[in-house]
Formats: C-alpha cells, structure tokens, sequence
C-alpha cells in the first residue's frame, strides 16, 4: 500500500465497511435534484450513522461551490467539502469527500457525501 491509514495502523481492530446500497439514493435542495444514482456506497463505521457515498458521475457539480473547508480522519484521510448552493445558508458545505483518501478506504474515493440535516437525502 502506498498510503496506509495511520489509523488503522493504531488500531486494527476499527471496523469501517463500504458495501454497495441497494437501491436509489437522490439528493435534493430547493427543488433542485443535486444528485441521483443508483450506485451508491453505503459505509457503516460504529458509533456513527450509517452514510451514503454518490458517486462524483451522479452528483450535478454545477449546483456545487467548492469550499475551503477541510477536515481530517486518521482512517478515511482528508477531507474536501462542497456548498449546495440551491440550499442557500443551509446547503454551507453540505457535502463532503475523500478525494485521495487512505489505501483502506479507496472504495469511497470520487464519491461524496451529505448531510442530511442541510439537504434532502431520499432513498428508495
């Protein structure tokens, strides 16, 4: 591996899966559709709620501001965040995404996630 978690490393025994969600996942704002795919990831990491990672070829970018904001987790990697913009105030970096994340976790790279407290995230 060229980019071990340091994370795991420390801690063998964390558990984060990524497995594929079965069904359809769309993401809305405004009336506007952000994203809709049905090739969602679904990452299950105790004790936080389960989250669902969109594939970048699924999410309209045109609606989407790249912020400055960045956050890091020792076994994802770093990550780069997004405003929805048709969410206004609410939609400040409503999603997020490991662009170049850890060896571990490669199953989510070029995919984002969102928040659902600042979008809408249906799922069928």
């Amino acid at each position: 591996m060229s980019n071990p978690s340091p994370g795991f490393a420390r801690n063998p025994a964390k558990s984060i899966a990524v497995a594929p969600h079965a069904g359809t996942v769309t993401v809305k704002a405004g009336g506007t559709t952000v994203a809709r795919t049905d090739r969602a990831l679904l990452l299950t990491e105790a004790p936080y709620p389960p989250v669902l990672y969109v594939p970048f070829a699924d999410i309209d970018f045109s609606g989407l501001v790249k912020t400055a904001r960045s956050t890091h987790c020792p076994y994802k990697g770093d990550a780069s965040y997004w405003s929805v913009t048709a969410a206004g105030a609410a939609g400040e970096n409503a999603m997020w995404a490991y662009e170049t994340p850890f060896d571990e976790m490669a199953a989510i790279r070029d995919h984002g996630a969102f928040y659902a407290d600042r979008v809408t995230v249906e799922t069928d």
